[in-house]
């Protein structure tokens, strides 16, 4: 599977973020940097007023792109400072 830079992303497993925050299986993202080779990619998770929740480093294998058939959903996170 190909991932580019900017491309929204789903979790298909549980990730920490850099900040070690619990990002779940549906949790959507977009790629701001790829690694070399493709072997891993660095990915923003925003909340829907838009202020950054977390940055985390995805593997391929925990990702999948977002399909017109995706549903988003809301759920809520622990405030951060």
């Amino acid at each position: 599977m190909h991932f580019k830079e900017h491309q929204q992303i789903v979790l298909t497993a549980p990730v920490k973020g850099d900040d070690q925050e619990e990002l779940k299986p549906g949790d959507v993202g977009a790629i701001i940097h790829i690694h070399p080779n493709e072997e891993a990619f660095e990915v923003e998770f925003l909340s829907l007023d838009v202020e950054t929740i977390a940055i985390a480093t995805v593997l391929p294998s925990q990702a999948r792109p977002v399909t017109g058939s995706d549903l988003t959903h809301a759920r809520t996170v622990p405030a951060t400072a």
